[in-house]
């Protein structure tokens, strides 16, 4: 479905100074049928076009951005759903790469100090050109969990942990992909992803890119923190609108994903006890679909101040924004930035019995397929305000830093929550602009930004 370069998505019949201004109604399309469809289809003035007809916004999968992106040509308002190469952070082996030399850089340009700020991420190798580095750190610490993942698939499908090196040795010699995990033999994925999966094409769409037998070897992290004695991860959204200058907004609301069953270290290869992902968990055979496995944000940012006091959470949840800006600024020079695109990342952190919080992965398509109805509010109200920070009505001045339910974090530095230009010289009392697990009033702040937004224009006008 190559558009020639030729093609051009203006809207026809208004002056090219006003068209921005004065749209009338803005063509989207996406393949996605699930929350994303509904929103789309529930906006004012939003109009679905289908096939070859041309779009002002596409919510495109990455297949399409693959094949067909160096051949379109894209008017001055367009916008998409990806980076170019957004893969550098979403992809586990590119992730852990650019963390790396990241920190390397921050060591020497800032010293030590500023590079342990990197420290987040499990010790990680990248199989099998790391194999042997792997299997020095291996000898080093005998007896301890490693967790081997795929590098570009999704949905827990093909991880497995071991803790001898004979345990993968079937996949060293290249028969991995018929003996990973009884996984693998669960049906492929559908357009509908009910998991927080990181990418939307399928398996073989996947294997095309990267050879199933890359995968990387991570410390498992053993000791993690347990709410009634079982292991969760937390889903956050991170919204990136520019790379040059680095433009992020973080949401107010995510979730916990818990596994079902008890954890313990005795059973290293039951996937309920290991693995937090929706698509895993739901095969459970004691899983409840009404209750779900999922805690909001809130809840959990509740629970931890109940336990810790506040002091420890706020501590807690700063050193989260610290993963987001960094992973960010990570990729910063190597992402091609294109002012047509946007990103709604959906982080995995995992936190531990210190409370310290780890970087698992980040998805350049986070699961946007409900799976309860708390979930669709929380999906619907995210992806609502998605759209209002893209702005296709070009309502907003660009000095906002709060629209609906996100928060901006980063705009080419640390935005603070005080009005004004903050004194970073000491950053005593320098607040971060970010409200993780807060109250989301975004209804009663999206009134009032819009409220005052036409009082603007009519005074100007």
């Amino acid at each position: 479905m190559s558009r020639p370069k030729t093609q051009n998505y203006k809207v026809h019949g208004l002056p090219k100074g006003k068209e921005r201004e004065q749209r009338a109604s803005i063509r989207f399309k996406t393949t996605l049928m699930n929350t994303l469809m509904d929103v789309l289809r529930n906006r004012p003035g939003w109009v679905e076009v289908k096939d070859e007809g041309e779009w002002d916004f596409y919510w495109c999968d990455v297949s399409w951005l693959r094949e067909n992106f160096d051949h379109t040509y894209m008017d001055e308002h367009v916008r998409i759903s990806h980076f170019r190469n957004h893969y550098e952070l979403t992809r586990k082996n590119y992730m852990v790469k650019n963390l790396k030399r990241f920190r390397k850089q921050l060591e020497r340009e800032a010293g030590k100090l500023e590079a342990a700020k990197c420290d987040f991420f499990p010790k990680t190798f990248e199989m099998p050109c790391e194999y042997h580095l792997f299997v020095e750190e291996f000898r080093k610490n005998p007896g301890i969990t490693w967790i081997m993942k795929p590098v570009a698939r999704s949905q827990g499908k093909g991880i497995f942990l071991f803790r001898r090196l004979k345990d993968i040795m079937d996949w060293r010699k290249g028969t991995a992909g018929k003996k990973l995990t009884s996984l693998e033999a669960q049906p492929s994925r559908s357009a509908i992803n009910p998991s927080g999966s990181h990418d939307t094409r399928s398996s073989e769409d996947q294997k095309d890119e990267i050879p199933v037998e890359n995968y990387v070897a991570q410390r498992y992290i053993e000791n993690p923190y347990l709410i009634g004695g079982r292991k969760f991860d937390l889903r956050v959204y991170v919204l990136v609108m520019s790379y040059i200058p680095l433009r992020a907004w973080l949401y107010r609301d995510g979730f916990a994903r818990f596994s079902n069953t008890r954890f313990t270290l005795n059973s290293i290869d039951d996937q309920y006890v290991h693995l937090t992902n929706v698509a895993v968990q739901k095969t459970s055979p004691d899983y409840h679909p009404k209750k779900g496995c999922k805690w909001m944000l809130q809840r959990f940012r509740q629970y931890l101040a109940s336990k810790h006091g506040p002091e420890a959470v706020e501590t807690l949840f700063s050193d989260m924004d610290n993963i987001f800006v960094r992973s960010l600024q990570s990729v910063q020079k190597v992402i091609i930035s294109d002012k047509h695109c946007f990103e709604l990342y959906g982080y995995d952190i995992l936190i531990d019995q210190d409370l310290k919080p780890w970087l698992l992965e980040v998805n350049a398509s986070p699961s946007l397929t409900a799976s309860s109805q708390e979930d669709y509010v929380l999906k619907t109200c995210l992806l609502e305000d998605t759209l209002h920070v893209v702005d296709m009505e070009a309502r907003l001045t660009g000095r906002e830093k709060r629209v609906g339910g996100f928060d901006l974090m980063w705009n080419d530095g640390p935005v603070s929550r005080e009005e004004g230009a903050p004194d970073l010289s000491g950053m005593g009392n320098f607040v971060t602009n970010t409200h993780l697990g807060c109250v989301n009033d975004r209804k009663k702040q999206l009134r009032q930004l819009f409220r005052s937004l036409q009082g603007q224009k009519k005074a100007s006008n």
